[in-house]
């Protein structure tokens, strides 16, 4: 049980990756969950399903998903420890439609040598997609793990190459047939 003192809520959208479950509080949207999950969550017995405190989130990721947003401009409350927290507001950082390397990702939070500490702390996001760690791949540029999946991943890198291409009708036809 998780013991807030203030209301949890959650609410479930359908999105072209599946269906994402949003959990937030009143400072934040906290959590984004996969339905096909690596390390699959569990809902608290005291969490509130609502969609109006969500409201801000699922018009931000309707966006995305058009193609109309490249940057999300939400209220955030992820939790985490100091480390986890840098190298999250550093995926923040990354460019739409650019990818960077764990090493990249190491050099940026200012500790090059940690790219297994960042990687860790990658797979940890719990706000995939707004704070945008399918944009970390391997320095062979490889796809690596990914808490939704390898091809949620692909379809995510796809849907941002097209958009930034200036190919919007096609994107998310194209971006999903690749994913399959």
């Amino acid at each position: 049980m998780s013991n807030q003192a203030e209301p949890i809520y959650y609410d479930d959208i359908d999105s072209p990756v599946g269906r994402l479950r949003l959990v937030a509080d009143r400072a934040g949207l906290r959590q984004l969950w996969f339905a096909q999950e690596r390390h699959p969550k569990r809902l608290e017995p005291d969490w509130v399903q609502a969609s109006e405190p969500l409201a801000f989130a699922r018009v931000q990721l309707e966006e995305y998903f058009a193609g109309t947003r490249q940057r999300f401009e939400l209220p955030l409350h992820p939790l985490g420890t100091p480390f986890q927290l840098a190298v999250w507001q550093e995926l923040a950082r990354i460019d739409y439609g650019a990818t960077i390397s764990y090493a990249e990702l190491a050099r940026r939070i200012g500790q090059p040598q940690a790219m297994r500490a960042v990687g860790a702390a990658n797979g940890r996001n719990p706000l995939p997609i707004v704070l945008p760690c399918h944009r970390v791949i391997g320095s062979n540029g490889s796809l690596t793990g990914f808490g939704g999946g390898l091809p949620t991943k692909r379809f995510l890198l796809s849907l941002e190459d097209h958009v930034a291409r200036g190919d919007l009708f096609g994107s998310a036809a194209t971006a999903r047939s690749r994913s399959a």
